[in-house]
Order: C-alpha cells, then sequence, then structure tokens
C-alpha cells in the first residue's frame, strides 16, 4: 500500500535523482511521523549513498537543484541533509542557502545530526548551534584573503557546521568564510 502510492507519487522515478532503474524505498531517519510522508522512492546509488555504503559523489548529487524545490516535504529534508554533507563545495552551499525550510521541518533536517556522537558545536554562551542556525558576531573579525572586516553585530543566517566543532561556516558580505564559533553568539 505504502509502495503503490509511493511510487505514483514519484511517478516510478528515484524522486532525488529522476533515474527509473534500481528503485527502491526509503525511509528518512529520525522522521516525526511513518509511512507515505516519510519515505521515498530512490535509486540503488541514491541510496547506497545516503546509507554510507558508498561514499559521497559530488557530481552525482548536482541532481539536488531539483530536488529542494519538491513539494515533498521527505524529498526537501534528504536533499537538505545531503547537502549539508558536502556544504565544501560551493553549488551545495549555493542550494543550501537556497532552500527554504520552516522551522518544523529544520527540526526534521537537524534530527539526524542530533544523533551525531560528535562534539557540539558552542556559541560564546554555551549554547550549542545546529544547521541553518542565525549567529551574531560579537567582536569584529579580520577575513584573511578578501579587503574586509566581518564587523561586530553582523547577522549570520542558515550557518553550516564543520568537521570541526570549533568553527562554522557561513556568509558575510556575500563571501563564505569559516567563523569561530566562540566569536559569534545564538540569535
Amino acid at each position: 500500500m505504502i509502495e503503490e502510492k509511493v511510487k505514483a507519487r514519484a511517478n516510478s522515478q528515484c524522486e532525488l535523482c529522476g533515474s527509473e532503474e534500481n528503485l527502491s524505498l526509503y525511509e528518512v531517519p529520525s522522521s516525526p511521523t511513518t509511512g507515505v510522508d516519510s519515505t521515498i522512492l530512490a535509486c540503488s546509488t541514491c541510496v547506497s549513498q545516503l546509507t554510507g555504503e558508498t561514499e559521497p559523489d559530488t557530481n552525482h548529487w548536482r541532481c539536488l537543484n531539483e530536488a529542494i524545490w519538491s513539494p515533498v516535504p521527505a524529498v526537501q529534508i534528504v536533499a537538505w541533509r545531503m547537502l549539508n554533507k558536502l556544504n565544501s563545495e560551493p553549488w551545495a552551499q549555493d542550494l543550501l542557502d537556497m532552500m527554504y525550510l520552516d522551522e518544523q521541518m529544520q527540526q526534521w533536517a537537524s534530527a539526524s545530526q542530533a544523533d551525531d556522537s560528535r562534539e557540539p558545536t558552542l556559541d560564546s554562551n554555551g549554547a550549542p548551534l545546529a544547521a541553518g542556525d542565525t549567529v551574531h558576531l560579537i567582536k569584529d573579525l579580520n577575513v584573511k584573503g578578501v579587503s574586509f572586516t566581518a564587523k561586530r553585530g553582523t547577522a549570520v543566517r542558515n550557518i553550516s557546521l564543520s568537521d570541526n566543532p570549533l568553527h562554522i561556516e557561513g556568509r558575510v558580505n556575500g563571501t563564505r568564510i569559516v567563523i569561530i564559533a566562540a566569536y559569534t553568539k545564538k540569535a
């Protein structure tokens, strides 16, 4: 029953890359619901990379420029999570910057990150930061490689976390920079 509904919704194509071969259901981890609303139809290439069986192929995931606009929340969540994994790629960060998730969907998308056993990234007050948060700079920062200073009080929206829990990434004056988390305050 679920499989039939998901296949009909997806037009028997992978909801992420559009492939019509080797399709299967993929239950989105940490979903607040079950059934059709938390399941997507995905090809074996997408599923193997989503589950970690194979390393993410950055070129394969360029297909997410279509998936981020899907009307299906589960597809948007999977796209957001994969783009966060690939956030070192400029095109992936640009897609993340274009994406909008309401507060409830942002919580769902971030839920898998809360399951990680990594050390949390904390702001200057010790508040935990999550991908997608907005922070304010608490001091002027000289940005290496460009000719501007990120001024105290500047809002940095839709941050992403790095592998180092002491750093975050975000856009200031249109430039993507790495910021020491201790120099920020969660908005």
